[in-house]
């Protein structure tokens, strides 16, 4: 029960990665490899200041302006350098390694023996694990609400439209390179809060804990459109965070059936290609039933 307690848990956590993935691959069709840096760069700046005495949320606050900053990057790569978005990604994921390791004095960071924005005393005194279950379902309906006040106003339909159609929306008199911004700034920010939360649930930041994250993004959001179909927008956006769930309970599954957790990179990869699939072998399959039925009526 405990482990499916924490897996609830760090679902919720992790369903902010998902969420600002959304935004740049769903949202403005861009692929952006840069959240594989901003992840580590928001535990590592929301640690750092955590250990040098900083109130935590004041901490965790500061790793999403930070991984704000590193989406600012990105898009002046791709808007003003005019490099292409994957590549602008990589080169700021790149770069932002030997930031961690500048901002954090080491590769590793630990939090033992000090405060978190999980020492607040009405989370101490819940049940093991439940701590994160509780932080992580305050933090995501949070997130959430204000991603669907954004998307509600005039600059968020402006963000919208950009990413439906970029010609479309210039026409329009909106600006695809500002939209183009603001939309990176706003995915990597989510992305390194997810960082500081992650990180102080685990107790330390490490410069590779990035690893991956990309892929753990991108299974919730897959998931949560497979399980999840023909929702809205708003309704898309919480579905996100269980797809986030869902994705956890699964790689636990796969453990529980005696898997080692050092193919859990693979076993990643593998549920999102599946996932991916899924829809064209449901195509094929309605086909193939449509077909068999023209056939017997003949």
């Amino acid at each position: 029960m405990n482990l499916i307690v924490s897996a609830i848990g760090q679902g919720f956590l992790w369903g902010q990665l998902g969420l600002g993935l959304f935004l740049s691959f769903r949202i403005m069709n861009t692929t952006d490899m840069t959240v594989e840096g901003t992840f580590p760069l928001g535990a590592a700046v929301s640690v750092s200041l955590i250990v040098q005495g900083t109130n935590p949320f004041l901490a965790t606050l500061a790793a999403f302006v930070a991984g704000a900053l590193a989406g600012l990057v990105t898009a002046l790569l791709i808007t003003k350098g005019k490099i292409p978005s994957l590549l602008a990604g990589i080169l700021t994921m790149t770069g932002i390694y030997s930031i961690d390791l500048m901002v954090m004095g080491k590769s590793n960071v630990s939090l033992l023996g000090k405060k978190t924005i999980y020492s607040l005393a009405f989370l101490q005194k819940l049940p093991q694990y439940f701590d994160s279950v509780v932080a992580g379902t305050i933090l995501m309906v949070l997130v959430t609400c204000d991603l669907i006040w954004f998307l509600s106003t005039d600059f968020g339909q402006a963000f919208i439209a950009t990413g439906d159609n970029p010609q479309m929306a210039k026409s329009q008199g909106i600006s695809p390179q500002q939209m183009t911004v603001a939309g990176l700034m706003i995915s990597n920010g989510l992305v390194g809060l997810c960082g500081a939360v992650v990180a102080q649930s685990n107790g330390y930041a490490d410069v590779n804990m990035g690893m991956g994250t990309i892929v753990i993004a991108l299974a919730s959001i897959i998931i949560s459109e497979v399980v999840f179909r023909n929702l809205g927008l708003a309704s898309r956006l919480f579905a996100v965070s269980l797809g986030s769930i869902i994705y956890r309970l699964l790689l636990l599954a796969v453990l529980q059936v005696g898997l080692s957790s050092n193919n859990l990179n693979l076993i990643s990869s593998l549920v999102l290609a599946a996932c991916m699939m899924l829809p064209q072998v449901e195509e094929k399959l309605r086909l193939k039933q449509t077909f068999m039925k023209g056939f017997k009526h003949d």
